[in-house]
């Protein structure tokens, strides 16, 4: 694969990819992917989950080498991943290259959780109380002791110093070291492109620096292209002053870098955006007291402010309120360079995507890419699926056909062939060579005949929910809460009483205490002040936004078992549509976060719940899916309770009550 990344003013900032192909354990997971995109032009990379939404953006920023195809980079990068890992007391290797995150073998499209496990996950146990994904609160598991670490990119190389790389013959970025024409490659073994990893400087498995214990560090961390970029311009400057040789071209590359990120206001941009997203702006804030949402909207306000030219998001709206949503199409709109965005909010994308890029397969096995904006995508998807529908159709049904007409010559030369009685052996034999010349033709044809439409994805099929019996006698109310409060958390007193087949939206900032509620009405969180009442044989059902711990068990096993214990007939994995055969017998250590967020959905409906309370549901599912679960919720005999910032499951679901903290 080659590789040609450049600084570049914003007007010439671009990317593209011609026919890559990527596979992991010999699992195809990029196929054939062709994209341009230049500046002006924001992307919409969409697609199941598992099909190489992330692992696209990783190909883009230069974190994945390609097996096979070219990848054409300008401009300075900036990334979005959906996971900010935190390792104690240890750095973990570069991402793709054995460290945390990818396992051997790994062939879900977006980056597996490692063994520190993933910061925004899929729903979690009964009894275990998940940090406050809207407001204060401290994650579960991150100790003290925890470091924050960037896994989005290359590592720079070991010895260089913070936000620098020394400038080499090249020009900025390439060390001297680098033959000509030659792509420099991090400490992990991936391509770092010539200017990239100073512009970007994740930190790699050959990184010495401290740890990221505050807001500052963090912010500091994801503005090093700019402090870079200041830095190599005051030293040329020195350069210049002192009559270097070539000073003058040094001088006038590293003002045009500086330029193009207008590193000079870099500071204030990052502070308007940290005010949009509600983010902590206290730069001495230890990290470890913020909660997964509030790390994420630091890192946000950062990529937004800090100039790139190409920025590759990965889930940006995950812990965004609607300001927060509000603030991040609008920069998005008016950034000048290269968006390239990966996210389930169909809003968002209907607000900003000129183009859509399709990963999910198609009739001929080939990515798609739309023109015209989100609205434009969804229609020439839904024409395009009827055409594969009906070719597989068309396919199926001709070798059915053939199959009957070799059934029919088979009968004929065992049934027909023998002439009446009478007749002589002249006869038999004319007529045998035809019979057995016609069902070798009917076998040819059958053989030769290959149904290559595929079928249609699965579709989400929600198991029948029940509804509590008690409901409608006197006293039959399955949920209430009277009074609930929570110290720091939910400080304003809750009342609300849930009925079978009730509906209601909880709405408000982050911080508010949304998830807190949830978890109360569970019955993972007891209430400072208050009670909730619960019928007595009602069954409650939680997703909420952290998963448990990964295991080796495979999701089909854990599934299972969740039906054994609930002792109440249901579907199997494979009737409810959400994981495919690969993924359903993976052990769960190795699923993607989307993955895991359908087991979760799953092992939630496997207790059969009377009420379904569902925290930030669209979270790493895809659009389809999440069109399929609103149709579903929408119509269950269940009580349902969603909290959510998602923007177009709150228009799907104007018609229900509204519960605002």
């Amino acid at each position: 694969m080659s590789s040609h990344p450049s600084p570049a003013p914003v007007r010439a900032a671009h990317v593209r990819l011609s026919g890559v192909h990527l596979s992991f354990g010999g699992r195809p997971v990029l196929t054939g992917v062709d994209l341009l995109a230049a500046a002006g032009d924001r992307v919409a990379v969409v697609g199941e989950n598992g099909r190489g939404k992330s692992t696209l953006l990783r190909v883009l920023s230069g974190e994945l080498t390609a097996d096979r195809g070219e990848v054409h980079r300008a401009g300075s990068i900036g990334v979005a991943t959906q996971q900010i890992p935190l390792a104690g007391g240890s750095r973990p290797g570069l991402p793709g290259s054995g460290g945390p995150g990818v396992p051997p073998g790994a062939a879900a499209g977006e980056v597996p959780p490692g063994a520190d496990g993933p910061e925004v996950s899929p729903g979690v146990a009964a009894g275990k109380v998940p940090p406050e994904a809207d407001g204060p609160g401290v994650s579960p598991g991150a100790a003290d002791r925890e470091v924050l670490l960037r896994a989005d990119g290359p590592g720079v190389p070991p010895g260089v110093a913070d936000g620098e790389v020394p400038l080499g013959p090249d020009g900025p970025g390439v060390p001297p070291s680098a033959a000509a024409g030659e792509v420099p490659r991090g400490p992990g073994g991936s391509r770092v492109p010539p200017g990239a990893a100073d512009r970007r400087a994740p930190l790699g498995a050959g990184d010495q620096r401290g740890p990221l214990g505050t807001v500052g560090d963090l912010i500091d961390l994801e503005l090093t292209a700019v402090r870079g970029a200041l830095s190599r311009l005051d030293r040329a400057g020195e350069a210049l002053a002192a009559g270097h040789p070539g000073a003058a071209d040094a001088y006038a590359a590293a003002l045009a870098e500086a330029e193009a990120l207008d590193a000079w206001d870099a500071d204030r941009r990052v502070e308007v955006s940290l005010a949009a997203l509600n983010a902590v702006a206290d730069r001495a804030r230890p990290l470890h007291t913020l909660s997964v949402g509030q790390r994420h909207r630091v890192r946000l306000a950062c990529l937004l402010g800090a100039g790139h030219q190409v920025l590759l998001l990965d889930e940006p709206t995950n812990h965004l309120d609607a300001d927060g949503l509000d603030h991040l199409a609008e920069r998005l709109r008016a950034h000048p360079g290269v968006v390239v965005l990966v996210s389930h909010d169909r809003a968002l994308l209907g607000d900003v995507a000129t183009s859509v890029l399709d990963l999910d397969p198609s009739s001929d096995g080939r990515p798609r890419l739309y023109g015209g904006g989100y609205a434009a995508y969804v229609e020439g998807r839904r024409a395009e699926r009827a055409r594969w529908e009906a070719a597989h159709a068309e396919q199926v049904a001709e070798q059915q056909r053939l199959a009957d007409d070799l059934s029919a010559a088979r009968n004929r030369l065992r049934d027909n062939w023998r002439p009446a009685k009478g007749h002589g052996k002249h006869a038999r034999a004319t007529r045998a060579p035809g019979l057995v010349r016609a069902v070798h033709r009917r076998q040819e044809e059958l053989a030769a005949h290959v149904v290559a439409v595929p079928p249609p994805p699965n579709r989400f099929t929600m198991p029948e929910l029940p509804e509590h019996p008690g409901t409608g006698h006197p006293g039959g109310t399955l949920l209430r809460a009277t009074g609930v409060t929570v110290t720091g958390r939910l400080t304003r007193p809750v009342d609300l009483a849930l009925d079978s087949g009730d509906r209601l939206v909880v709405t408000g900032p982050n911080g508010a205490g949304k998830s807190t509620l949830l978890a109360v009405l569970a019955g993972a969180l007891a209430p400072a002040g208050g009670v909730v009442t619960r019928a007595r044989t009602a069954r409650i059902g939680w997703l909420g936004q952290e998963s448990d711990p990964p295991g080796r068990r495979t999701a089909v096993e854990l599934h299972a078992a969740r039906l054994t214990r609930s002792g109440l007939p249901g579907p199997g994995l494979a009737e409810l549509g959400l994981l495919d055969r690969y993924d359903a017998h993976r052990p769960v250590a190795e699923l993607s976060v989307g993955a895991r967020r359908r087991l979760d959905l799953a092992l939630v409906l496997a207790d059969r719940p009377h009420v379904l309370l569902l925290d930030e549901p669209t979270n790493h599912l895809s659009a389809a899916l999440v069109d399929e679960l609103t149709a579903a919720i929408g119509s269950t005999p269940a009580a349902v309770v969603i909290a959510t910032h998602d923007r177009q499951l709150l228009r799907d679901s104007r018609s229900w009550p509204r519960l605002a903290l």
